[in-house]
């Protein structure tokens, strides 16, 4: 009976040498990852990279217009525009996602021919000339602020004409905003919407 007891009583100091542990490990792993380790990124990111840490904003005139990070919506014909968006009504951050339609989606299929008969329109294009994917597609996140550089290329004329400028010029404004693979050797080069049309209007 003794040693029923002595056992009974081992077992429960065990568990609470166990728990007492737990505890401990958990409190300490609490500290360092929602707080030292949080701060540590954080003050890094502000002595380092506060440009992007702050959300890699944009300003003219003292005022926020844009992050180029996050694509916005030009519909006007001087302006580049970018790649279509199916987040909220467009470009919300808030509601960051795509269509989630399928290629055999036939809402899909009908958008992107309507969307293609549109490109060629109001670039003036032949019916014979290839449309970018990304110039009738959705990206994933519905905020990309890149469309590639054949997309830009198509759509040079279409906006040198409108603003009086010469194709030259703005195929160079559209070399000065396209940007490389990512490390040399990750995904395709491409242009900032964004910082291509601040640039058209002098607020860069």
């Amino acid at each position: 009976m003794k040693k029923g007891k002595d056992k009974d009583q081992s077992m429960i100091m065990d568990l609470i040498a166990e728990l007492r542990t737990s505890l401990v490990a958990t409190l300490l792993l609490a500290v360092l990852l929602c707080g030292v380790y949080p701060v540590v990124v954080w003050g890094v990111a502000r002595g380092i990279f506060l440009h992007k840490a702050n959300g890699s904003l944009l300003y003219h005139d003292g005022r926020i217009v844009g992050s180029s990070l996050i694509g916005q919506e030009f519909k006007g014909p001087g302006y580049f525009h970018p790649r279509p968006s199916a987040a909220g009504e467009g470009y919300d951050a808030a509601a960051s996602g795509g269509s989630n339609l399928g290629p055999t989606s036939q809402k899909l299929i009908d958008a992107v021919a309507e969307r293609i008969s549109g490109y060629r329109t109001e670039n003036g294009l032949a019916e014979n000339v290839p449309v970018p994917a990304d110039a009738v597609t959705a990206s994933g996140s519905g905020l990309d602020p890149h469309i590639s550089i054949a997309n830009a290329a198509l759509q040079a004329r279409r906006v040198a004409s409108v603003r009086g400028l010469s194709e030259a010029a703005v195929h160079k404004k559209i070399e000065a905003r396209t940007e490389g693979r990512d490390m040399g050797i990750f995904g395709e080069p491409r242009v900032n919407v964004l910082l291509l049309n601040l640039d058209l209007d002098g607020k860069l």
